[in-house]
């Protein structure tokens, strides 16, 4: 039983680390510009289509190919921001919600129009014989997508810390009046944001894409990031690595030790557990309204 536990909660760290990095994509966005952006899922499906079109229809090398993907997604994320979003600040926070909504069946249209919508394979750069260490068996490409999750997550927490660009966006995501009087260009902060958490998402499009394919389908797994983000804090950072690794492994442990039917429902059971009882998160900042 015991060994039973740590394999799954294993497997739940090697998953969540893939939820972890879709929710900071999420988080990104929330504290820059307070949007909750619901076309998450999309954004990694054209990120892992963009991959798979460099590597497999035009034959580029994998280093290459991931370049260029990430690249492309970072302009799309842009001007999603600067046409759809940007003409929107100072309106009612229920309209720029709803066109991330509105996003998500663009971007489904635009997938099935130019990759015809099917499920497409990624060739594994890694062997698929799992490693083990005792009773404990780990795939080596869910190792690999979990150590590339976090190394991406912490150049993104180094950057925000250390680098000027990332104080600058801090300093947005905090108070754009304040960051104006500083002499901060919000506009160009939040097309950075949009920009960058597009890459995010879309590495994790590429990592998801390695394990199932690219295609419309992957975009159902992007939800389960959304619990991740609750459960850590609508506007934390720390909190979306500590609610991504802790929505997987309980996923996985849901599934392994009672029901397997259970894994998929999971995530939402958290995630209705969050919004009842810790609707700030366990990192999230507490905002108390004084009328």
């Amino acid at each position: 039983m015991l060994a039973d536990i740590l394999q799954y909660s294993v497997n739940g760290l090697m998953v969540g680390g893939l939820y972890a990095l879709v929710a900071l994509s999420i988080v990104l966005i929330v504290k820059a510009t307070a949007v909750f952006n619901f076309a998450i899922g999309h954004l990694m499906m054209l990120g892992g289509l963009f991959y798979w079109t460099f590597l497999e229809m035009l034959g580029l090398p994998v280093w290459l190919s991931a370049v260029l993907a990430l690249g492309l997604a970072a302009i799309v994320g842009a001007v999603i921001q600067r046409l759809t979003l940007h003409p929107l600040i100072g309106q009612p926070p229920m309209a720029s919600l709803m066109v991330t909504v509105a996003l998500m069946y663009l971007l489904h249209g635009i997938a099935v129009m130019l990759w015809r919508g099917s499920i497409m394979g990624l060739p594994s750069f890694v062997s698929i014989q799992p490693m083990i260490f005792g009773e404990l068996t780990v795939s080596r490409m869910f190792l690999l997508s979990f150590i590339i999750c976090m190394v991406v997550f912490g150049l993104f927490v180094v950057g925000f810390r250390y680098t000027k660009t990332g104080l600058d966006m801090r300093a947005t995501a905090e108070d754009h009046q304040v960051a104006r009087a500083r002499g901060i260009k919000v506009d160009n902060m939040m097309l950075i944001t949009w920009s960058v958490a597009s890459i995010a998402a879309a590495v994790g499009g590429i990592l998801l894409g390695l394990r199932i394919g690219v295609g419309p389908p992957m975009t159902m797994i992007a939800l389960k990031a959304f619990p991740a983000v609750l459960v850590g804090g609508i506007d934390s950072i720390p909190g979306a690595l500590v609610g991504g690794l802790l929505v997987g492994i309980l996923e996985q442990l849901a599934g392994g030790l009672i029901d397997p039917s259970l894994m998929e429902i999971a995530p939402y059971v958290v995630l209705l557990m969050a919004l009842i009882f810790m609707p700030h998160g366990l990192f999230g900042l507490k905002r108390i309204e004084r009328i």
